[in-house]
């Protein structure tokens, strides 16, 4: 549990950066037979799916206007004024993010500028594997909601025919339109392809499990996904300073997130001093999984996380960049010295008080973020996820006597005399 690596060669760095895998074939084959399925037989299918899977005898696919009803009295006082103090900060935090457009004129006479619209019809798939992840209802609709999307459908797998009413209550306060009672591969199916009762969705957005992630990559085929969003990670930037205890809750805390989660603790120090921290890292760790629940989750998910230590920020810092965390937590004494040499992680946590577990839930950015390394290549859900920009542009006769010559000449360089006589024709 959680080995010891100081100073790893660049050979031994890449082998332990590294993600836990499965046998990719089994699963892809498995996803695609259910997803062939669902595209054959629509709600048939989904339907058998939801009492297999879920052992839900569904009467229908979608959540009824009596179960969203009294939902106040399903649910505490104490986690109602929890999620709509969270409902509050995501909102506001994206709508600080809301595009105003551009507008340019490139030269005399020639507008240039972007319309800005939502994308209407999106699919958001909300786990329910461990747990009723509402949270995640608030981290993909509210975004939706302020984008302005129309028709937002929203998918998680029914328990014996039911939704967690806090759920519900997320959906509600968030601004969900419709709720499909059906999970994994097969909700994603019934996304892209659409059923009898399920319109097509535009655009799939969620996080999942590898079948879930699997899905998405064959419906990224026929319809936009946001992301590839697979088993949840993060990875602790230390140093001696940070305290132990919080070291490893946040370890702990994304490690009970199910067996195939990662947890990574970088160490920056002397091997004197990593050694020192490690034993009161592992203590802490061994002294919590005595008093936490999911127990079973945490040790799996310990049995491949690791603890990497480097004397130099350089090194460390090389290490970060290369794992492209979903979570980064920058626990040292000048986090932002560290800050300003991230370049690849999903969401960043700043000093001591800033646990990955207040991102997830209730200080106002997103946690639906890029995992497996492609934090590298793309950014987590936002506003800007449920947008378009369509450029626009506008030439004067003048504008268009001013760019003949440099589009005419480019076009008979290329060969096409039809993009030529239609700058041509212009100036007559």
């Amino acid at each position: 549990m959680l080995d010891f690596y100081y100073e790893p060669d660049n050979a031994m760095l890449s082998s332990l950066l590294e993600r836990n895998s499965e046998s990719n074939d089994e699963i892809r084959d498995a996803v695609l037979s259910i997803m062939d399925d669902v595209k054959r037989r629509g709600d048939d299918a989904l339907y058998e799916y939801a009492l297999k899977f879920d052992h839900s005898r569904l009467k229908s696919l979608f959540v009824s206007e009596d179960e969203m009803e009294d939902l106040s009295s399903q649910v505490s006082e104490e986690l109602k004024s929890a999620i709509d103090l969270a409902s509050n900060n995501i909102r506001a935090f994206h709508e600080a993010q809301v595009p105003k457009g551009e507008y340019c004129e490139s030269m005399e006479g020639v507008r240039l500028w972007r319309k800005i619209v939502p994308i209407s019809k999106p699919g958001l798939y909300v786990p329910g594997g461990t747990a009723p992840l509402f949270s995640t209802v608030l981290m993909l609709a509210i975004p939706a909601s302020v984008a302005g999307s129309e028709d937002v459908m929203l998918a998680t797998p029914a328990k014996e025919g039911k939704i967690s009413p806090a759920l519900l209550y997320a959906a509600k306060k968030a601004g969900v339109h419709r709720i499909l009672k059906v999970g994994g591969a097969q909700a994603i199916a019934a996304f892209a392809y659409g059923t009898e009762s399920v319109e097509k969705r535009n655009k799939i957005f969620g996080p999942g499990n590898r079948f879930v992630s699997f899905a998405k990559m064959e419906a990224s085929r026929f319809v936009s996904i946001d992301m590839l969003a697979g088993p949840s990670e993060v990875m602790v930037l230390a140093d001696a300073s940070a305290s132990a205890l919080y070291i490893a809750t946040d370890l702990l805390s994304q490690a009970e997130h199910g067996a195939d989660s990662q947890a990574i603790l970088v160490f920056i120090g002397s091997r004197a001093e990593a050694e020192k921290k490690k034993n009161e890292v592992m203590e802490e760790i061994k002294r919590l999984l005595n008093s936490l629940g999911r127990r079973g989750y945490m040790e799996e998910s310990l049995a491949h996380s690791r603890i990497i230590a480097f004397s130099s920020i350089p090194d460390a810092m090389h290490a970060v960049n290369e794992y492209a965390p979903e979570h980064l937590i920058i626990n040292t004494e000048h986090p932002e010295i560290l800050l300003d040499m991230v370049r690849s992680a999903g969401s960043v946590f700043l000093g001591p008080y800033s646990p990955e577990s207040a991102g997830d839930y209730a200080s106002g950015t997103n946690h639906t973020l890029p995992t497996s390394g492609f934090a590298k290549s793309t950014s987590g859900v936002s506003v800007d996820s449920f947008l378009k920009k369509i450029t626009v542009q506008e030439i004067t006769k003048e504008g268009a006597r001013l760019l003949s010559g440099a589009v005419m000449a480019m076009a008979d360089a290329e060969g096409l005399s039809a993009h030529k006589e239609a700058m041509r024709v212009r100036l007559c």
